[in-house]
């Protein structure tokens, strides 16, 4: 993992890049892409600083430096994108990067202080309407965290995930208890979909490829391939994460929710998430006794208990 790092007269450069047992604390920055992002070419040749994007990196260091802490992570320029093996690692490592931070900064760049005021009920409402809480991989980022620190684009706190608690819950519909911090594993894969409901990403991919911390699965990203192959393939992982196989689909049924299993939109865990539970309740030694299926004539109650008998 490769690092910017600031120095006490405020010089940022880059650092080599640390192994897993060696990685020091450091600050994370969580923010939305704008049109003059510097990136890891333009950051190592020094030509980056004139761009718009430096202020983010500035702010992210000079407030892990007031923090005590001397090594910062951006992705926009921590990560060579040149190189598709680093890219492959990077986001299939991000969710548990942005999980070990020490700090975690959420830059609004369209919420101002100096406009609004610093008071909540002047912010409040460019808070709520913040685009950073309808991009994709800013779910991860919220999520992942123990500390999220929200500032507006002028550097002014303005909070943290657990001051701003109900705020967050109400704009992103995501539960307090996921907020602070419980086992994602403890909501069900309808619902953790569901999150990511309204959010979209630059490329469609990513709309499947930055919740793969949020279901703690890894895939290969192939760019080109659609959303709704993405999906696909990020459910087989789910899938065969969660110990189930596929169940068997009849071709051109009337009802066929599989075939739209990977679609954010539809009810993706009609077949596999009730088997979940099932063999969660079968496995608890101190379980009731019955459990207990309700639903209208021809609905599969019939498959479910023969396919988990």
């Amino acid at each position: 993992m490769r690092f910017l790092q600031r120095n006490s007269v405020g010089d940022i450069s880059l650092t080599k890049d640390f192994a897993d047992g060696n990685i020091p604390r450091y600050a994370i920055l969580s923010h939305t892409w704008g049109e003059e992002e510097v990136n890891f070419k333009e950051l190592m040749n020094g030509t980056g600083k004139t761009k718009l994007g430096y202020g983010k990196i500035r702010f992210c260091g000079d407030q892990a430096w007031l923090d005590g802490l001397q090594y910062f992570w951006i992705d926009t320029c921590c990560i060579d994108k040149s190189s598709s093996a680093e890219l492959q690692e990077a986001i299939n490592c991000m969710f548990r990067w942005y999980r070990n931070a020490a700090k975690c900064y959420v830059q609004l760049t369209d919420v101002s202080t100096t406009i609004l005021g610093t008071h909540q009920q002047q912010w409040e409402s460019a808070f709520r309407n913040s685009r950073w809480f309808t991009r994709g991989w800013t779910l991860q980022e919220l999520i992942a965290p123990a500390t999220v620190e929200f500032f507006s684009q002028e550097g002014i706190r303005l909070g943290d995930k657990t001051s701003l608690e109900q705020l967050i819950c109400g704009v992103t519909k995501i539960p307090d208890q996921a907020l602070r911090g419980q086992l994602l594993s403890n909501f069900s894969v309808d619902e953790r979909m569901k999150w990511m409901e309204h959010r979209e990403t630059t490329r469609k991919e990513d709309k499947a490829y930055s919740l793969l911390g949020i279901f703690d699965v890894q895939l290969p990203l192939l760019y080109g391939e659609g959303e709704d192959r993405a999906f696909e393939r990020l459910w087989d992982a789910i899938q065969r994460a969660s110990g189930i196989d596929l169940l068997p689909v009849v071709d051109e049924a009337t009802f066929d929710s599989y075939a739209e299993r990977h679609n954010a939109r539809c009810h993706p865990g009609t077949r596999t998430d009730l088997l979940r539970q099932i063999m969660e309740w079968s496995n608890e030694p101190d379980g009731k006794p019955i459990f207990w299926l309700n639903g209208m004539a021809g609905t599969g109650k019939s498959t479910i208990c023969s396919t988990t008998s």
